[in-house]
């Protein structure tokens, strides 16, 4: 599948989009976070371990051919993405908490990528190949979600007023620029999109609904509170699919249809992550 539509246009409209939920937060809100870190820890623990172990039998479990599995593997080690705190943000979730826990998701994965990915390719495949750390996306994912929101909040700070006025607009332009993204991506590989879907289709959606149940039933479990549980539901549910495709691409392990897994699940995890954001909103008070 054609990666460009992925790799440029979403970053660069979800980057504007992040300039309106800039406008939504103060720094009480990441205050709030630090005094309270167990949603963090716990959402850590789902994203780094949990995941992992639950793609890997997903992978067995559907007979995955060993470069599949290994994209799918590749798509649970990749850490969220601006879109989850998109989603957040629609679902009424803890912005706060999604665009710190994409950070701090971001530069663990420094570490802990290679190792998820280098395990898989060593269980699936058989032969081990060093990934190198991905130092430049790290980069983008921190330019695309930090940046702007800081921008945002900084507006909100010195015009409050503007900032109240944007609210309602702002989440009508977000679900807008999601579905022109979306449909973009849908036509970009319309000629190849029926095979993809036969090949890793089930599977992909078996993880995705995993992960976002396991992002927000853990947590609920464990006494964190609603907008923080749909907070980490939409954080674990919805992986940076643009690094896995990279990582999946020439410049790294060279491998298309690696690429082909976090593909298929970034188009599927709009429509999942919407049914579930609207479910989940209606318990938000």
């Amino acid at each position: 599948m054609d990666g460009t539509l992925v790799a440029i246009f979403l970053p660069i409209a979800l980057g504007v989009v992040m300039l309106g939920l800039g406008l939504s937060l103060t720094l009480d809100d990441f205050k709030r976070v630090v005094t309270y870190p167990k949603p963090v820890f716990i959402g850590l623990a789902c994203q780094m371990i949990v995941l992992p172990v639950a793609c890997f039998w997903i992978a067995r479990g559907f007979g995955l051919g060993p470069e599949l599995a290994v994209g799918l593997m590749l798509l649970a080690a990749s850490p969220g993405g601006a879109t989850a705190n998109l989603f957040s943000h629609l679902a009424k979730g803890d912005v706060a908490l999604n665009v710190s826990l994409t950070a701090v998701n971001s530069v663990l994965s420094l570490l802990t990528l290679p190792l998820i990915v280098n395990f898989a390719m060593e269980s699936f495949i058989g032969a081990g190949q060093y990934i190198p750390m991905q130092g430049g996306k790290i980069v983008q994912v921190f330019a695309i979600v930090l940046v702007p929101v800081a921008i945002g909040m900084t507006l909100r700070a010195k015009q409050p007023g503007f900032a109240e006025r944007s609210a309602g607009p702002v989440r009508l332009l977000s679900g807008a620029v999601l579905l022109v993204v979306v449909a973009g991506v849908v036509i970009d590989g319309r000629a190849n999109i029926g095979g993809y879907f036969r090949q890793v289709g089930a599977a992909a959606l078996a993880f995705n609904l995993v992960s976002m149940a396991v992002g927000y039933f853990v947590p609920r479990a464990l006494g964190v509170s609603e907008r923080q549980a749909i907070a980490i539901g939409m954080e674990i549910g919805l992986h940076n699919g643009t690094l896995a495709i990279a990582i999946a691409g020439p410049t790294v392990l060279g491998n298309s249809t690696m690429a082909i897994p976090p593909a298929i699940y970034s188009l599927i995890m709009f429509f999942t992550a919407a049914a579930f954001g609207w479910v989940v909103s209606r318990r938000v008070a």
